[in-house]
């Protein structure tokens, strides 16, 4: 019996592997990485295929296989982001000298003048900006907590930023 069922996977990933590899590829842009997830891809398959019952989902059900393992990979992608850019960042600031008075005065300056120009925006620029900037929100969080699809939320940041852009160039 497991002899009939290596050698059905084997058809299987034969007939699917390449474009199953491919579409890996098209979705995270780097050659080893595509290669590890495709592997990731068929170790996960192979686990499950008996499980399967009808063989005409066998490709759809493959590319859902590779898609969950790229989402994976970027959650755990995030995470590790996430890490670097808060519990590092802050550790290695305990152990940093204390700054210049001259230059935090400086940074709080133009810190203030940035504010000062994002409050310049409309509202419907000013909002996403704020959200992303200096509430640390991801895209998605914004577009959910204001009820707009992601384009829109990703064109009002597009504008806000070629908005601010001529004002923050008076500031260097």
């Amino acid at each position: 019996m497991r002899e009939g069922f290596t050698q059905s996977f084997e058809e299987l990933v034969n007939e699917y592997g390449t474009s199953i590899f491919k579409y890996i590829f098209s979705l995270v842009k780097h050659k080893e990485l595509a290669e590890d997830l495709y592997q990731e891809v068929l170790l996960s398959a192979y686990l499950a295929y008996p499980s399967i019952k009808e063989q005409s989902k066998y490709k759809s059900w493959l590319y859902t296989v590779a898609v969950n393992k790229c989402r994976d990979y970027w959650r755990k992608e995030n995470k590790s982001k996430h890490f670097w850019k808060e519990g590092v960042y802050s550790y290695s600031v305990s152990f940093e000298p204390s700054s210049i008075p001259e230059e935090e005065v400086l940074h709080k300056f133009s810190a203030e003048q940035m504010a000062e120009k994002v409050n310049l925006l409309p509202e419907i620029y000013r909002y996403p900006i704020y959200l992303y900037y200096y509430q640390d929100l991801t895209l998605v969080e914004i577009a959910k907590q204001s009820d707009l699809p992601m384009s829109t939320v990703k064109t009002r940041m597009k504008r806000a930023k070629d908005r601010l852009r001529p004002k923050m160039l008076s500031l260097a």
